[in-house]
């Protein structure tokens, strides 16, 4: 975890056509609870539950089983709680129901003094699983980086602006982690967040590529989501013509390899030989190539750069 946020994070990188943009697929984990200790009935039996709770007992039930689809149903009718729309708008989102996910979220922020009060109430874990960055912005097949998100300000945030990044709403995704960044300056999935949006939609401009050189400034690589951050910053210092630069950060990035995914050490690699490519220093790109070659031959286009 990150000290000192109460953050903990993991990394998933599925298929390929998983990983295109608009085509993912959110992994959203069930609440971490043993459902024969909280959820059975024998024990809802023991309780007085108020009658607007229990559309949002069920479906933390059902959600903690595995069910959820069932739990989905539950949900859409306990989102006058903030708890309940949290969850169905997480649920929502993985459907893929992009308004309705934006409408239970936007319900839950509205509401947001309220989130966590049930969930405290009944000794639930509430954490869901975001991607929040897509590293196919960087190279088709690098593959999907995630953050574990609470039911908060900050998880909410976050999940509008993948929803808004979706649907292409680039202006209110920015204006989310802009928010997000003012609250809390030195998060780091938020600067990874805003490092992608911006390498995706403006690549070639130079002032969004100096901003995304700022939002890296200082970051070491301390976990696989400060290494995916330095893969943003190399590309935007190449975009930059800065390319010494670049390869200095990405060879720091890669002297690291514990505890983080082939893919994203192929992604910096691959963005090390294009480095080396502006850099003339042919030997290098090739030698790059090989190696990126031996691991996986189908890798974007190395194949064709090597003359196989």
């Amino acid at each position: 975890g990150l000290p000192g946020t109460g953050l903990f994070y993991t990394s998933t990188f599925p298929s390929k056509k998983q990983t295109k943009r608009g085509k993912r697929n959110s992994s959203d984990h069930p609440p971490t609870v043993r459902p024969e200790d909280r959820l059975t009935l024998g024990f809802f039996k023991r309780l007085i539950t108020p009658g607007d709770e229990e559309a949002l007992v069920d479906g933390m039930r059902e959600l903690a089983l595995g069910n959820e689809d069932k739990a989905f149903e539950h949900l859409k009718q306990a989102v006058h709680l903030a708890d309940g729309a949290y969850l169905a708008g997480f649920l929502a989102f993985k459907r893929g129901m992009l308004k309705e996910a934006e409408q239970y979220l936007a319900a839950a922020y509205k509401n947001y003094r309220r989130l966590g009060t049930h969930f405290s109430k009944y000794g639930i874990s509430a954490t869901m699983s975001l991607p929040i960055t897509d590293l196919s912005a960087c190279n088709a097949q690098a593959g999907e980086v995630s953050a574990h998100v609470g039911p908060d300000v900050r998880g909410i945030l976050l999940a509008l602006v993948e929803i808004y990044q979706r649907q292409k709403r680039w202006k209110d995704a920015i204006e989310c982690l802009n928010r997000l960044l003012r609250l809390e300056p030195d998060d780091i999935v938020v600067k990874l967040s805003l490092a992608e949006l911006f390498m995706e939609i403006r690549p070639d401009d130079p002032n969004a590529c100096r901003r995304v050189v700022r939002l890296a400034e200082g970051v070491k690589n301390e976990s696989e989501i400060h290494a995916a951050l330095l893969l943003y910053k190399a590309k935007a210092l190449r975009k930059l013509h800065l390319n010494e630069a670049a390869r200095d950060v990405l060879t720091k990035a890669l002297r690291r390899k514990k505890n983080r995914s082939n893919e994203l050490l192929h992604a910096l690699r691959y963005e090390r030989a294009l480095v080396y490519e502006d850099l003339g220093q042919h030997k290098r790109v090739r030698s790059e190539l090989e190696k990126l070659y031996a691991e996986v031959p189908d890798y974007e286009d190395v194949a064709e750069r090597l003359g196989l």
